[in-house]
């Protein structure tokens, strides 16, 4: 059953990285045009965003790296798989968007302290718009895979897309207060951008490193595995339950009491089943492992 279950988690793999292949080539074709547009119409807020395009191809590729690694069976070195690997990668994806997050907010505040307006062209304003259209779609379409598979590096990824759309828009807005006689409006909405930006980068960095450090998995997991173990016929209670994340999977271990005058053979036969149950019913369970304990005879008869 834990083989089954662990193919499936690399078939889902496969498909982020399809997805993230996509997108890396559409990061990269979407940052030519801006720069071209940049360029030629004069607009250095295009430029930037062109950059942001181009940290996204670095970061889609962290990504795939990320679930590649992830995606690699259990063996004598990695008993458990490789899973972690894939937070390790989402926490480095979560500090390079934190940076770019400050870039961009250092610059605003550099045009705002030097007056360095420009008025741009018009090529720029409508690369803006295209952008925002692309990459609104991007961020949809990953952030989607990212919560079926249960990736962190791609919702990391996912928010990277959506960030470049907000830079889109601040350059949309700057842009067209710059072709309007108001230039102001370019780094100021560059700034609140920018901090929008690190506030998403410092949630992601907290849950990659939730999941490096062991932290139990979500409230309406253990829940359901109480809920589970409640239903199955010899237990008679439940002494402790302890979970923890791995990647996009979780582990968790339990020990139940059960009758102490049954024999071996019948308590094994219980936690088998207990062990069954949850694993088929919780994919996200990658394995459980249950501990049994004789429930004392008086207790049990009260």
């Amino acid at each position: 059953m834990i083989e089954e279950k662990h193919s499936a988690g690399l078939g889902n793999y496969k498909e982020g990285i399809v997805l993230s292949l996509w997108t890396l080539g559409l990061n990269f074709l979407l940052g030519s045009v801006k720069l071209a547009a940049g360029l030629w119409g004069r607009s250095s807020a295009m430029v930037a965003d062109a950059a942001h395009s181009y940290s996204d191809c670095a970061s889609t590729v962290a990504v795939i790296a990320g679930l590649k690694m992830a995606s690699k069976s259990a063996d004598a070195d990695h008993p458990y798989g490789h899973e972690k690997y894939e937070l390790i990668f989402a926490n480095i994806l979560s500090i390079l968007l934190g940076l770019t997050a400050v870039k961009i907010g250092y610059d605003a505040l550099m045009v705002i302290a030097h007056g360095s307006y420009q008025v741009p062209g018009l090529a720029p304003l409508l690369a803006a718009v295209f952008s925002l259209a692309v990459k609104e779609v991007m961020y949809r379409l990953t952030l989607r895979k990212a919560k079926k598979i249960g990736s962190v590096a791609m919702e990391a990824d996912a928010w990277h897309h959506r960030t470049d759309a907000l830079s889109s828009v601040g350059a949309f807005v700057g842009i067209l207060g710059a072709r309007l006689g108001l230039p102001v409006l370019d780094p100021v909405t560059g700034l609140l951008v920018s901090l929008l930006v690190l506030k998403v980068a410092i949630d992601l960095y907290r849950k990659s490193v939730s999941g490096l450090v062991d932290s139990s998995t979500d409230a309406e997991t253990v829940a359901r595995i109480q809920q589970l173990l409640a239903d199955i016929d010899g237990i008679e209670e439940v002494n402790s339950l302890k979970t923890r994340v791995f990647g996009a999977s979780a582990y968790a271990d339990v020990t139940i009491k059960v009758d102490g005058a049954l024999t071996v053979e019948e308590g094994h036969d219980i936690a088998t089943l207990a062990h069954n149950k949850i694993e088929a019913n919780l994919p996200k369970i990658k394995h459980i492992m249950v501990h049994i304990e004789p429930m004392d005879q008086d207790h049990l008869h009260q």
